[in-house]
């Protein structure tokens, strides 16, 4: 058994709220929170997050809440890296380490090399370790298949497929996939700007973990067209209407396709799954039925993550860096 470690909530919403749950849960002590709602601001934490109240109070003054020296800082506010990036610089100025859950943070390196070099060297300097994962990406559709080929001799293409019945998820995931939009407004909107984040950053994290010069990452999203009227607690979706996304994400070496990540997340979706495929020797075949719930996992995974952060050396680190993360007793 080890002592958890003093903690600080950079962003209260809702990932973030479920991250304080679940640390709570798993004996971590808060010490600050930060929100820039004015609807949260002042409130207890643990009121706002749904757990006891934690005697802290969260403010809209990162300073104050970082002055009191937590050992990590969990980020979740926005997906973009280079409106992250400050944020996870002024924590690490004030001697945390931080797990973000910005989808971009996963695995920037290719697409966003410039950022993630700046980031990478604030951590240097700070002698401070910082991390971006979560469930999707940073896990089951990334690490968890690197793990994986572990066992393999040789790997000649990866297939993933990730099905999520978005009515169980979060509203704000709903609004983000379409959910209730017409296919017009899905395409002028949702297929430009939104969608989910994440998905070439995994392709090039794979790529990554086995070695392979990937030439290009080209990724697809289409709208998914309920054939019935489907609903939730946040949206009802009538027959016609855009229920959700297929988004598609490749990886090519030598002109073929050797990583391939199919996600589909709409409203309804049947059978969810995460299905990892990997040709090679030998060939192997995991699916986890049910699928990992991306609201209860990706805080899982921030949470369970930290020990491997806080043993890592100084630097911005991915999931191929640190030791998997287990949910290993504090």
């Amino acid at each position: 058994m080890t002592v958890a470690p003093t903690a600080v909530q950079y962003g209260v919403g809702p990932i973030g709220s479920r991250v304080v749950e679940t640390a709570v849960d798993r004996g971590y002590e808060f010490v600050g929170a930060v929100d820039v709602d004015p609807e949260k601001v002042g409130r207890d934490l643990g009121s706002v997050a749904g757990t006891e109240e934690l005697g802290v109070e969260i403010t809209d003054d990162a300073d104050a809440a970082l002055s009191a020296e937590p050992d990590v800082v969990f980020n979740s506010t926005l997906s973009p890296l280079e409106k992250v990036r400050p944020q996870i610089e002024e924590a690490m100025a004030a001697g945390a380490d931080v797990v973000s859950t910005c989808e971009e943070m996963a695995y920037p390196w290719r697409a966003n090399p410039e950022e993630a070099a700046a980031l990478d060297e604030a951590a240097r300097e700070y002698g401070r370790t910082c991390l971006g994962t979560g469930i999707n990406p940073g896990f089951a559709m990334d690490a968890l298949p690197a793990v994986l080929t572990g066992a393999n001799r040789r790997v000649d293409s990866i297939y993933v497929e990730r099905v999520q019945d978005a009515a169980t998820r979060r509203g704000p995931l709903q609004e983000k996939i379409g959910a209730g939009t017409d296919v017009e407004t899905f395409e002028a909107e949702v297929a430009t700007e939104a969608g989910h984040v994440g998905l070439p950053e995994s392709v090039a994290m794979l790529g990554a973990a086995l070695g392979w010069d990937l030439e290009a990452i080209e990724e697809s999203i289409d709208p998914v067209v309920a054939e019935e009227r489907v609903e939730s607690d946040y949206v009802t979706v009538e027959a016609g209407e855009v229920a959700g996304i297929h988004q598609v994400g490749k990886g090519f070496v030598d002109g073929e396709v050797r990583i391939e990540l199919d996600l589909s997340m709409y409203l309804g979706a049947p059978d969810p799954h995460d299905e990892v495929r990997i040709e090679g020797v030998p060939d192997v075949h995991s699916v986890v039925e049910g699928g990992f719930h991306g609201d209860v996992t990706t805080p899982a995974v921030a949470v369970n993550v930290v020990p491997s952060v806080r043993d890592a050396d100084p630097g911005f680190v991915t999931m191929l860096d640190v030791a998997p993360p287990t949910c290993r007793e504090l």
